[in-house]
């Protein structure tokens, strides 16, 4: 999760992260989802290089860690992410091959041409979906895949109050038809996409959601901007129930050319 002004949450990225750190996973998804998504790339033998961008704790990464070989590099902005992260992998014995450092998407440690695959499950958006895939070409084989959620409208049209929420909260956000020209723009060849079940929402997203509410704010009583920001989570889910059909996340799957 990196601290840009077109993130959806306009608060103190450091209590952002505080919260977020208590989830298994740090955006909509599930371990089906990710294997999905998986599923459309083409094999990758033991020498392959992945990297997780936007990596978190690393709850999608142990799916990735499990369908594919290689070596996967996770990295995030947030110390205290890949804190857990590295621990994480430590205790699922994956730490041979797997780690995280510390880093921001937008100025990767590779080299040109030397990544086999760039996965990023909920965190493009802080650099803009077209943006990020520009900039992460240069780091892919040629041939070398990216796999990215994002955002995206779900219906031409849709109702005032959503509209202004995302308007103003997260402008980027476009229809999957527009996502799909940006990638072909970005110098790929769409392999695959497909929408997030509202599982991944309610069941993995929202509901882990409230058991960590009052963990939070027992850390900050008196806070206003930490009540504020639990606020702004019961607001996002409340929108979510009433406005599902219109948005959701989309998995995209893109081979370099």
């Amino acid at each position: 999760m990196e601290n840009e002004n077109n993130s959806i949450h306009p608060f103190e990225f450091d209590l952002i992260c505080n919260f977020f750190k208590r989830l298994h996973r740090q955006g909509p998804g599930s371990p089906e989802a990710t294997r999905l998504a998986a599923g459309f790339i083409g094999p990758l033998g033991p020498d392959a290089e992945i990297a997780d961008l936007g990596c978190g704790t690393g709850g999608q990464t142990l799916t990735l860690a499990r369908s594919f070989e290689g070596t996967i590099t996770g990295i995030d902005l947030f110390p205290g992410f890949i804190d857990i992260f590295n621990r994480n992998m430590v205790r699922e014995g994956l730490s041979d091959r797997v780690r995280g450092i510390v880093g921001s998407m937008d100025d990767l440690p590779f080299g040109e041409g030397t990544l086999d695959l760039i996965w990023s499950e909920g965190a493009i958006y802080n650099i803009g979906f077209g943006n990020g895939l520009r900039l992460w070409n240069r780091y892919l084989r040629p041939g070398g895949y990216v796999a990215v959620t994002e955002a995206a409208w779900l219906t031409p049209e849709r109702p005032g109050e959503i509209q202004r929420f995302w308007d103003e909260n997260y402008p980027r956000i476009d229809t999957i038809g527009n996502q799909l020209r940006e990638m072909e723009e970005a110098g790929y060849q769409v392999v695959a996409h497909f929408i997030l079940p509202e599982e991944c929402w309610r069941e993995n997203y929202f509901h882990p959601h409230r058991a960590a509410h009052e963990s939070f704010l027992k850390e900050y009583p008196g806070n206003q901007a930490a009540e504020d920001f639990i606020g702004m989570q019961k607001h996002e889910q409340e929108l979510y129930e009433k406005y599902h059909e219109y948005y959701g996340y989309v998995f995209y799957i893109g081979r370099k050319l």
